[in-house]
């Protein structure tokens, strides 16, 4: 756990937590948690006992704002896409009128991100730290929905030069990727609706028109994500509309062969019958002069199906 006096920007650590009681001269305290902290900042900030519970909880929790009389209690969605695949991590706030708490499981890059940007705005208010960071956290997603589409573009473009059988399953997991993704963006939108619209009095009310802006955002991605799903079905007719075609390309192949070799059997059947006279059946080169024969055969054949594009 970490505790800062945050004044127009410039950071400075608090050693004693319970020195954060106490509203400071000019700015807020941030302090930056993690889940086991609680049981220390509860008492201190008389903490809503459901909201330390929710975040206690191991469970995923959906993206909210519930309101106390002390303080705001806001959970959101951080989103990462590493390696291929997209993970959520809850970020969980409390919001105070001169202290803001963040509470974490892992690290989130967000918060990391956050502190040049406040230093640069010069922030001295805690409600201006919650707008800074939610709207980093809605920019990634417009990150990860820029990484998503790039991903659908390779995949269709792999998909048209060579299928196979893992793009099936890229397809489908990528699928369910972006459909859990707009279930999340749903309430994590409410949230956003909330801060814009509802009355708030630890939100300064010239902030209201900015949370305005980041809902906006979130509505853009979530029908980005719309799109996206859309472009995944088209992706997975494609894909077996691939595959039948290179089914047929292949028995247009079998077939072609299988016609070639048609006469070239009827002639070996004729010269494994067992009559005395057959013509060329004594002759010293007829051996010789019947292969050649086929081998002609077949090739007039293979000749005429490329010139009518059979093959």
């Amino acid at each position: 756990m970490k505790a800062r006096l945050v004044q127009n920007g410039i950071f400075t650590i608090i050693d004693d937590i319970t020195q954060t009681i106490t509203q400071p001269v000019s700015g807020f305290y941030w302090i930056d948690a993690r889940v086991e902290d609680l049981s220390i900042l509860q008492p201190l900030f008389h903490l809503h006992d459901l909201a330390v519970e929710d975040c206690l909880m191991e469970e995923e929790q959906r993206p909210k704002i519930e309101i106390y009389d002390s303080h705001y209690f806001i959970v959101m969605n951080s989103i990462r896409f590493d390696d291929e695949e997209i993970f959520l991590r809850s970020l969980n706030i409390f919001l105070g009128k001169h202290y803001i708490i963040t509470v974490t499981r892992q690290k989130i890059n967000e918060i990391r991100t956050l502190k040049p940007i406040l230093w640069e705005e010069e922030i001295s208010a805690p409600d201006y730290f919650l707008y800074h960071l939610i709207d980093l956290v809605v920019d990634n997603y417009t990150i990860v929905a820029d990484r998503i589409e790039a991903k659908i573009e390779k995949l269709e473009e792999d998909i048209l030069v060579h299928t196979k059988k893992s793009h099936l399953h890229e397809i489908i997991g990528l699928r369910s990727e972006i459909l859990w993704l707009k279930k999340v963006l749903v309430p994590q939108r409410e949230v956003l609706a909330a801060l814009n619209k509802k009355e708030l009095r630890l939100i300064s009310e010239p902030l209201k028109k900015y949370f305005g802006d980041i809902y906006e955002n979130a509505i853009k991605i979530a029908e980005t994500f719309d799109t996206f799903r859309d472009l995944m079905g088209n992706l997975r007719e494609a894909y077996q509309s691939s595959v039948a075609n290179r089914a047929n390309e292949i028995m247009r192949i079998f077939t072609a062969l299988t016609t070639i070799f048609m006469p070239l059997t009827f002639i070996t059947g004729i010269y494994g019958m067992n009559f005395e006279y057959i013509p060329g059946l004594h002759w010293e080169y007829g051996g010789v002069a019947i292969l050649i024969f086929m081998i002609l055969v077949g090739l007039t054949m293979l000749l005429v199906f490329r010139k009518k594009d059979w093959l």
